[in-house]
């Protein structure tokens, strides 16, 4: 007779515990009192808003943001005027979508090859990190291989095959803006009937009673097609990040093409963005033990979110630098190159620290000697006592989130690379700011309940958040 396996073995091969049979006791962090529906009822509307008020902004008002707002309250024009300013759906932009969104998926399930050819890249089949209920999946990473193939074709094609206009991106946008918004409520309400009529696992839902905020935050940890079709990653890393660079490109295609060069700022966008974007799909196998992947359920704000937020408002800069190309002055240029290098640097070098910190199991050196930890108990949902450990070493002593400095460094300098004359291509650094303070009080909310009284003697050893003696 063969042996049952074990319960470990049943983890390891992306099942649940025997005893996995509660909902998580972390995860999506926030129950729905009065100010998280404020948040959230702003998020459902204003948002979508948002993003065709940029693209109107550029189109019909230079890209100064504020015109629109002046122009109706004086009454120069009205919300009806301002509606015929939005985009209409075309066939060509629809074509041009649905093409891009049917390669991703492609691309998402050939086999990865650049772990077997690029020496130190981690690639192919991976284990996720324990989920609430004691599920360990597995999954199919080829991320950088599907921005190489995407990213590959697009350069071909502009610079030798011209199938298309390398310019088709921007001359489509804002039919293309609203194909993205039918994916991203699409995919966004299937989730949401998913995870109560089909759910993949369904011990790790998570439900607060508020039919908005589960909509928003969603429901389901993990939710899948079949085995390997994995919504989380797939939105959070294709199509838009993949089409990050792209959009990108298209953008400095299209400033050749009005003006007959590329200015120094553009360049700069385009290459500080693409070493984020690089660097996120060297690294996808480490993702998949990040916080987000740890924690966030997959709900609007991941399924729209990563559907239209992120190819549209990440991607300010170059869209800007359409409308107003900005030649820096060299040293302008250079303090904006080092200010994203040294961003960058930070950023990679305190995630670099805490991944060789989990996989040397806290038995290697950093920064020259045996780094410092606290050992830390919790329990899971299936309710097993686990151990982790808290790293006060390197970067770590320094701040609790110099990942998060390192990242606003790298937007600032996006940001700075278009001059200071406009509001709209700062919007980035706004939005950044905000979005990780408040990740920073989301993500210590739930080390807070998840570690209890040893996340305080956290605390007291690495008093700041962000910024040493200041934040």
């Amino acid at each position: 007779m063969k042996k049952k396996p074990s319960p470990r073995q049943r983890i390891e091969n992306g099942t649940k515990a025997s005893n996995a049979q509660t909902p998580g006791e972390w995860g999506r962090a926030w129950t729905a009192d009065f100010l998280t529906m404020f948040g959230v009822i702003f998020m459902l509307t204003c948002c979508p808003v948002l993003v065709f008020y940029y693209l109107i902004s550029c189109t019909h008002y230079q890209c100064e943001l504020t015109t629109p707002v002046f122009k109706l309250y004086q009454g120069d024009v009205t919300l009806i005027q301002l509606w015929e300013y939005a985009p209409s759906l075309t066939l060509k932009g629809v074509v041009v979508y649905l093409s891009w969104f049917s390669l991703q998926v492609l691309l998402w399930y050939l086999p990865d090859v650049c772990h077997y050819v690029i020496p130190g890249y981690r690639g192919g089949i991976c284990l996720g990190a324990i989920t609430p209920a004691g599920n360990r999946l597995k999954y199919g990473v080829n991320g950088l291989q599907a921005w190489f193939i995407s990213n590959g074709l697009f350069l071909a094609n502009g610079l030798y095959f011209r199938w298309f206009s390398p310019t088709i991106i921007v001359d489509n946008y804002g039919s293309m803006l609203i194909m993205m918004n039918i994916m991203g409520y699409t995919v966004s309400v299937f989730a949401m009937v998913k995870a109560y009529l089909f759910p993949s696992f369904p011990e790790d839902r998570k439900f607060s009673g508020n039919l908005f905020y589960d909509f928003l935050m969603g429901i389901e940890f993990n939710p899948r097609i079949g085995k390997w079709f994995d919504f989380k990653l797939f939105f959070n890393g294709r199509p838009g990040i993949v089409a990050w660079t792209i959009i990108n490109m298209s953008y400095a295609w299209k400033q050749y093409e009005l003006y007959g060069y590329v200015t120094n700022s553009m360049i700069l966008v385009n290459v500080l963005q693409a070493m984020y974007v690089v660097d996120f799909f060297w690294n996808e196998a480490w993702y998949l033990n990040t916080i987000d992947m740890h924690h966030d359920h997959f709900g609007f704000y991941l399924g729209w979110g990563d559907s239209v937020w992120l190819p549209t408002m990440y991607t300010l800069q170059g869209f800007f630098l359409v409308f107003h190309p900005v030649q820096l002055s060299q040293p302008a240029a250079a303090g904006v190159l080092a200010l994203g290098l040294g961003g960058y640097y930070i950023f990679r070098a305190v995630n670099h620290q805490k991944d060789f910190f989990r996989r040397t199991n806290g038995q290697a050196n950093i920064w020259g000697s045996k780094p410092r930890y606290l050992e830390v108990e919790y329990f899971s949902s299936d309710g097993k006592k686990r151990q982790s450990k808290l790293l006060l070493s390197g970067w770590w002593g320094v701040a609790r989130h110099m990942n998060y400095t390192g990242d606003l460094m790298g937007s600032l300098a996006y940001c700075l690379a278009c001059g200071v004359t406009h509001l709209h291509p700062h919007f980035y650094i706004i939005f950044m700011t905000i979005l990780l303070l408040h990740r920073c009080i989301r993500d210590e909310h739930r080390c807070r309940a998840k570690y209890g009284s040893s996340w305080d003697k956290y605390i007291a050893k690495v008093p700041y958040r962000l910024i040493p003696m200041l934040f």
